[in-house]
């Protein structure tokens, strides 16, 4: 049993939900290492080391590859602002998640029942402006304007389908990847330029600086796709360097 101050490998693989090569291959690449290895070879986690799993895990759920969880973590000086930051945000999207929830069970109950739907009600927690500030800061203000306004243009179907797109183009970036195809190659840059022409539709005009900004966002902000854990690691990397090099043969 661990003691108030030590954990033994199993006991935070069991704790954790993960397993025990997984905490020594973090250890291997010096994510996670122990704080003392016993003369038996028994890894051995003391508190601080239970904070930075719990961040690590908690990075790795919003799709960061272990390469870039290292750099969070390296770049951090405060852990406790950084839990508070990583809290806020998991708390905000705990409320975004409940009006969904709550936003589909009124469609349900309506819809049985044959009452008249309200889109205030249905789309409910399905907020596409929670990035406005952001995306204002980034690219300005008429950016966010115009592909607010193209957005409220569209039927739900309409909607629908482009979110669809996003989802193929990022699977096909995906197994591009997974081939072994490189990202200055035909195939990779045909997908990259369907990618362009998906981004055109809500912001016009698609600068170099644009686009190869927002490369790097998919690796810096997983918000913004989840590359990385829905396509496989180092998905959004390679999305990345695919649109830069797009950007600088074609923009």
């Amino acid at each position: 049993m661990p003691n108030e101050k030590e954990w033994s490998i199993q006991d935070i693989a069991r704790s954790a939900g993960t397993t025990s090569r997984t905490l020594r291959h973090y250890g291997d690449i010096g994510l996670l290492e122990p704080s003392r290895v016993g003369s038996n070879g028994y890894r051995y986690y003391d508190q601080d080391a239970l904070v930075r799993l719990q961040r690590i895990l908690l990075l790795r759920e919003l799709g960061l590859s272990l390469p870039s969880i290292a750099e969070v973590l390296e770049g951090e000086q405060n852990t406790a602002a950084a839990l508070r930051a990583h809290l806020k945000w998991l708390e905000d999207e705990r409320r975004r998640l409940g009006r969904q929830i709550e936003s589909v069970k009124t469609t349900l109950r309506k819809t049985e029942g044959g009452e008249q739907l309200m889109a205030d009600e249905m789309f409910d927690g399905f907020d596409h402006t929670e990035h406005e500030k952001e995306v204002t800061e980034r690219w300005g203000a008429e950016a966010y304007r115009k592909g607010d306004q193209w957005w409220k243009s569209l039927t739900a179907e309409e909607k629908k389908a482009h979110q669809q797109l996003q989802v193929d183009i990022a699977a096909d970036f995906g197994r591009a990847k997974l081939d072994g195809l490189t990202v200055d190659s035909t195939e990779v840059q045909a997908i990259t330029g369907r990618l362009h022409d998906w981004l055109r539709g809500p912001v016009g005009t698609v600068s170099k600086e644009y686009f190869a900004g927002l490369g790097q966002l998919y690796v810096d902000d997983p918000r913004y796709g989840q590359y990385d854990e829905k396509q496989g690691p180092g998905t959004a990397e390679f999305m990345r360097d695919a649109m830069k090099v797009y950007a600088e043969r074609n923009l």
